[in-house]
């Protein structure tokens, strides 16, 4: 039991690593990369009925995309952080998602590679020189982003139909969930999602678009980049103070935001600490969830339909 919760840690320990740094290489780059996805290079036309058969995914929420579509046992390769779905641990590594390694990825012969905007450009640059495929999805700022590539990642793989209906059933769950909060006064909220140094959502991210459609009030949507001060979080006073998880327990996170004892989330307990996968690597389901999640949070008592 001790080996399996040390395990759970440490997932949850990657998981917020990769939210943390996922969200201060965007906070850099985000407003000059366009929206949507860009295909770079190469012809997946020989792939089977013109849909790739070898698939190498280079993003976690780009692997739990294509499980959830129905095409999981297409993929060939993965990163080391792709955890979930437990079966794609199995997969043949071949990198991290910032880095990999050229050399693995053709061995394996993929018709096609999806990578995100994270993945280094001279990297990507060298599979397109070298013949193979490759689609980048860059960061979704919204639920309805997100949905869109999800969507035409359905559409690469042959599944469109099937992600449609997923997206169909998501934005009905969403609807509900808006139609309950609908009128009820918004809090205040802070979402960290990194530490030395503090590190929060901004308007550009998906994050913020939880926040907002739960009926909440994103204290840092208007900041330039997601780099924040504690010193900026108590002028705000924000009355909830969501933690994502950073690489450490969130736990701790939680001991140091109680010291602050004038912020309103501190005098009234309202501190809490959120799923580092569904809320920084969200699919339209675990969106969902996500949102569920911050609706109980900033909204007690609240019932959320199913």
């Amino acid at each position: 039991m001790a080996k399996q919760a040390a395990g759970r840690n440490e997932v949850r320990k990657r998981a917020g690593r990769l939210c943390a740094a996922a969200f201060a290489l965007l906070s850099a780059f985000l407003l000059a990369v366009p929206w949507g996805v860009r295909a770079a290079g190469g012809n997946a036309a020989d792939a089977k009925d013109g849909h790739p058969q070898r698939i190498v995914s280079l993003g976690p929420t780009i692997t739990e995309k294509l499980y959830l579509l129905g095409a999981g046992d297409r993929l060939v390769g993965v990163t080391t952080y792709c955890e979930r779905p437990p079966e794609a641990r199995s997969k043949e590594k071949v990198g991290s998602v910032t880095q990999m390694s050229i050399e693995k990825i053709l061995d394996l012969r993929p018709d096609l590679v999806l990578a995100t905007s994270l993945m280094e450009a001279r990297a990507v640059r060298s599979l397109k020189r070298l013949g193979t495929a490759v689609a980048v999805f860059n960061e979704p700022a919204s639920f309805a982003e997100m949905n869109s590539q999800f969507i035409d990642l359905g559409k690469m793989v042959g599944r469109e139909d099937r992600a449609r209906k997923i997206v169909q059933v998501a934005e009905q769950r969403v609807r509900r969930i808006r139609a309950r909060v609908s009128g009820l006064q918004a809090p205040k909220v802070f979402i960290q999602i990194g530490s030395k140094p503090l590190f929060t959502a901004t308007h550009h991210s998906f994050l913020n678009d939880m926040v907002e459609l739960a009926g909440a009030t994103n204290i840092a949507s208007g900041a330039k980049a997601g780099f924040y001060s504690r010193e900026e979080v108590l002028a705000r006073n924000p009355d909830v103070i969501l933690i994502t998880g950073m690489g450490i327990a969130p736990e701790n996170e939680k001991k140091v935001w109680q010291r602050f004892k004038t912020l309103n989330a501190v005098r009234n307990n309202r501190i809490f600490t959120l799923d580092p996968y569904i809320t920084c690597s969200p699919t339209p389901e675990t969106f969902v969830e996500a949102l569920d999640a911050i609706v109980a949070a900033v909204h007690p008592g609240l019932e959320v339909e199913e």
